[in-house]
């Protein structure tokens, strides 16, 4: 049964399949708080699960088939497989089904304003910059992230209306084309998920797509520093333009940055100097996010300069962004998100700013697909740091066919880099940094894969 409406299940049950993961809490939470009767089930306990029983959903833990009997509808996400006993239990009973995503889409429609947060970079950052900014504005709108953030405690701020939804909208398998947007933000367009798209050509298409599933009244806010997303200025609705380009819609002047490598600015609107914001993150790029959380709270809600800027000084980054690990024997360890050689350029480039000695990168290339189409550009993305050690490449979605292999990656980056060395495990990579580094420098590990997990090992 094919589900086109979300009021059809208002009376009945709706089961989470894997409701431990950040969006899979978040879409149940926001169910429970418009009225339906949410339950869910998982694994394991972790602070998503923790989020879902204080707001008194119930969750069973232990997937098992009789978890779903009764429910009205079943949502699963990509990570549960059809061999799943409850998925296979739903199918049984004739049970209908969503995914995620598509879960996400019927949701948007039940709002009157949905602005969706999209780009191949940096979504995830600004999107919780526009949750925080609109807290501190007083803005009543229900907020949807794709990753842990802090001040939330979890991935999702709950509205009271159905006024506004703000949610960040991922490219992947085109999955944000099953919202029903009315404002959209496209910070960047970039030539990831290569796995799923042939080429930049169809990235773009796809990004056109997604914009025209606005209605006439559309607003579309457009990145004027990024080439390719740039190119769809040319479309007909209601365009906003920001960037650190001087004849952006909204840019940035007087820019300044302390020395943990904090970035401080003016915001700029039409040649009007609207007032100064200070960051407590780092980097350029935090700088660009900034700039467009601004934009679009300035835009859509009206937000003034001085509320923006107090929630911006408060604002700290979302989970493996520039996350702070531990130290070891006076080295400071982080963990960065960053998988794309944008990315990497871009946090390399702020923590070269952070006070340090030396600075290492760990780089862990999630998936062979992306190594292969991506590997020059990698080649080209370590020039801020001392050394890079590369281990064996995380497979991710992928199967090793023997075309790329980690040390192929290394012969890549070594011409363009100070040091580069191919370490195949981080057992490995800890004994080596041991035996290397020294009081004062920063490590920072990068990758979308199991990284983050293998970080703590340095510790």
């Amino acid at each position: 049964m094919e589900v086109k409406n979300l009021r059809d299940f208002i009376g009945g049950r709706i089961h989470f399949i894997g409701v431990g993961g950040c969006s899979m809490s978040g879409l149940a939470l926001i169910l429970k708080n418009i009225g339906y009767q949410v339950t869910g089930s998982d694994t394991t306990e972790s602070v998503f699960t923790d989020k879902l029983l204080a707001e008194n959903v119930k969750v069973t833990f232990g997937q098992k088939a009789e978890n779903v009997e009764g429910a009205a509808l079943c949502v699963y996400s990509a990570a549960i497989k059809p061999e799943n006993p409850e998925r296979k239990r739903a199918t049984d009973l004739g049970i209908p089904m969503l995914e995620r995503a598509s879960l996400l889409g019927l949701l948007s429609e039940e709002y009157k304003n949905v602005i969706a947060i999209a780009g191949c970079h940096g979504k995830t950052t600004i999107t919780s910059m526009i949750a925080l900014i609109t807290e501190y504005a007083g803005v009543d709108a229900t907020v949807h992230v794709g990753g842990m953030v802090d001040f939330l405690g979890s991935g999702v701020r709950l509205g009271k209306t159905k006024q506004y939804f703000i949610t960040e909208a991922c490219e992947y398998v085109e999955s944000f084309l099953k919202l029903s947007p009315t404002h959209i933000l496209i910070n960047n367009i970039d030539d990831d998920h290569l796995d799923y798209y042939k080429d930049i050509d169809q990235i773009i298409a796809t990004f056109r797509k997604f914009v025209n599933l606005m209605p006439e009244s559309g607003h579309l806010f457009l990145n004027k520093d990024d080439a390719k997303g740039y190119q769809l200025h040319d479309m007909p609705f209601d365009i906003t333009e920001y960037g650190l380009s001087e004849n952006a819609g909204y840019t940035v002047a007087n820019v300044a940055f302390s020395e943990m490598g904090f970035p401080s600015f003016d915001i700029i609107r039409k040649g009007e100097n609207m007032g100064r914001i200070a960051l407590e993150v780092p980097g350029r790029h935090n700088m660009a996010n900034a700039l467009a959380a601004f934009t679009v709270c300035h835009s859509v809600f009206g937000v003034d300069i001085a509320t923006a800027a107090k929630a911006l000084k408060a604002y700290r980054l979302v989970g493996r962004r520039f996350e702070f690990m531990g130290e070891k024997n006076g080295v400071k360890i982080f963990h960065d998100y960053a998988h794309h050689p944008s990315e990497i350029m871009a946090c390399l480039d702020a923590a070269a700013q952070y006070p340090h000695k030396k600075l290492w990168a760990v780089f862990q290339c999630n998936s062979y697909t992306r190594a292969k189409t991506l590997k020059d550009k990698y080649g080209l993305s370590f020039g801020a740091v001392d050394c890079v050690l590369v281990p064996d490449i995380y497979p991710g979605r992928d199967i090793d066919t023997g075309e790329i292999h980690a040390t192929d990656l290394v012969a890549a980056i070594t011409p363009n880099a100070k040091q580069c060395e191919y370490i195949a495990t981080f057992e490995e990579i800890n004994v080596y940094l041991d035996g290397h580094v020294s009081e004062g420098d920063l490590v920072i590990t990068l990758g979308s894969g199991d990284v983050y997990r293998q970080t703590k090992k340095l510790l």
